[in-house]
């Protein structure tokens, strides 16, 4: 209970700003920003939910649901975009449609009727983010596809229904519950999203918010427009929950069976084998090939002063997974412990900041912060006499804490997945053998749950190391990590020095998506 205070303090700070308005801010936003950023907001909604459902339900039923040149390849290529933060696509496809790029270079030689094809608008930013998020909703419609069995489809064609009409039909459907889920993460990192939107100069509440704390040094109006921000997660989130509360499935258990996938032919295989091919490539592999390309050319000595800046990621990385995968253990041995509702609860308060934005979450961890670190100066002032220096703002300290909040639900997730696992029957064994207490955690959970224990700290540590936002406001002065050096170098567009901290973040970030390939393998 302890933990889900701590955790819901940074929400109910900024909530409580929401509640008790500054008049003169709140007129500066609304006459000057706060109509824009709405309007780009939902424009990015708008555009991004609705193309990475087509990108991620066609994806899903295809390597699921059909057999075709390179099914197998595809169905796990396709989820390595997962490696590639949003920031690093921005800034790639900002370098190839560059004035000086191959595509603008191509146009004007070729085309020049054509003239220059800018991408920083809307339309730009939304393929951008909808070719990092896909991945999450073919992940989850992949896996309801699997889980349908081959009966469903068979039953449909029996009443007449073409493949077309039976898929519409029954199969897309009975994969509403998946997708919905799958739309929902789509739509809160589109809302959380500031590398790519301040990469490409697009104004939406996460650049602005960062812009009011440091362009403006406004603590006040950040306050005030994170709040704003939230009521745009929390209303995304309780839609999300009425929709699903609607919808009730059960599962067959049966997966489709490689000799009963729909065997496409003719013109249609080769169709689905390009579409599967042309997102590969504009996903994953032109960007990692532009980036490989741009780490080659500015592979120098300077390069390494990117060592220091891998060990401090890397060192962040590791001790946050080691607190968020403890604290993990706690909260989900407490709640397998005493399953009543104050407990469940209570775990789902601590999950709560991986709703939130980061930059909203590092003002909500700041502000308190700094009450308690001003308090306590004051006090040794009055009790000692001396005049200390701050040490909680823009410490490692709160950086970590703040880490900690906003990745609880990634570490949670599979502990408390293993935890299930752990049968009352098995616990009430070991209790009648005299195991009870710290002993009944280290002989019986800590065993039983490791490979889930593993599987978060592996989540976390890489969450940790792609994170920019919360790094970006919260870090100490002159501590950088590789996604701060990636913002620093594309904010100037240094396209190529900003290659190679982006293929060290790439390279770790495989790590989860072997984990997600391997388990979505394993169910087939």
């Amino acid at each position: 209970m302890l933990i889900a205070i701590v955790v819901a303090t940074p929400v109910l700070v900024v909530l409580g700003s929401f509640l008790a308005p500054e008049a003169d801010i709140w007129q500066h936003l609304a006459d000057n920003v706060l109509g824009g950023l709405i309007l780009n907001t939902l424009k990015l909604l708008f555009c991004v939910i609705p193309l990475t459902a087509v990108l991620g339900i066609s994806m899903g039923w295809l390597t699921a649901g059909c057999e075709y040149p390179g099914r197998r390849f595809f169905s796990w290529a396709l989820v390595l975009p997962f490696a590639i933060p949003p920031y690093v696509f921005a800034f790639v496809y900002l370098g190839i449609f560059d004035f000086s790029g191959p595509v603008q270079g191509v146009i004007r030689d070729v085309f020049p009727a054509i003239g220059f094809i800018d991408i920083r608008n809307t339309a730009g930013v939304s393929l951008i983010l909808s070719l990092a998020f896909y991945p999450y909703v073919y992940l989850m419609s992949r896996s309801a596809f699997l889980s349908q069995g081959p009966s469903t489809m068979e039953a449909a064609r029996t009443l007449g229904q073409s493949p077309v009409g039976a898929f519409f039909r029954v199969a897309l459907p009975m994969a509403r519950p998946w997708v919905a889920a799958g739309l929902l993460l789509v739509a809160m990192e589109t809302l959380a999203d500031f590398g790519a939107v301040a990469i490409f100069n697009y104004d939406t509440f996460t650049t602005a918010i960062y812009k009011a704390w440091f362009g403006m040094f406004s603590l006040n109006a950040a306050l005030q427009l994170s709040s704003i921000l939230v009521v745009f997660v929390l209303t995304v989130l309780v839609l999300e929950q009425r929709f699903r509360q609607r919808l009730r499935f059960h599962e067959t258990g049966a997966v489709s069976a490689p000799d009963r996938r729909l065997k496409l032919t003719g013109v249609s295989k080769w169709l689905a084998f390009t579409a599967s091919l042309t997102l590969f490539l504009l996903a994953f592999a032109l960007p990692c090939s532009q980036l490989g390309l741009w780490a080659w050319n500015s592979l120098n000595v300077d390069a390494l002063r990117h060592l220091e800046h891998a060990l401090n990621t890397l060192l962040l990385g590791m001790v946050t997974a080691v607190v968020t995968t403890a604290i993990a253990i706690v909260i989900a041995y407490s709640k397998s412990s005493n399953p009543g509702p104050v407990m469940r609860w209570a775990s789902r308060l601590a999950t709560l900041g991986y709703a939130l934005p980061g930059t909203v979450l590092a003002v909500g961890v700041f502000i308190p912060a700094a009450w308690l670190d001003n308090r306590l100066l004051n006090t040794l002032g009055e009790l000692t006499g001396i005049k200390a220096e701050i040490f909680i703002q823009g410490s490692l300290g709160l950086l970590i804490v703040a880490y900690a909040i906003r990745f609880m639900a990634a570490g949670f997730g599979s502990v408390d997945s293993a935890m299930q696992r752990i049968t009352p029957s098995i616990v009430e064994a070991a209790r009648s053998m005299g195991t009870r207490g710290t002993a009944l955690l280290k002989r019986i959970y800590l065993p039983m749950t490791r490979t889930g224990v593993f599987t978060a700290a592996i989540f976390v540590l890489v969450d940790v190391m792609k994170e920019m936002p919360i790094t970006l406001m919260m870090r100490p002065f002159n501590w950088d990590t590789l996604a701060v050096k990636i913002f620093e170098y594309t904010s100037e567009g240094e396209w190529e020095l900003a290659a190679l901290p982006a293929v060290g973040l790439i390279l770790t970030g495989l790590l989860p998506v072997l984990l997600l390939t391997q388990r979505s393998e394993s169910i087939k």
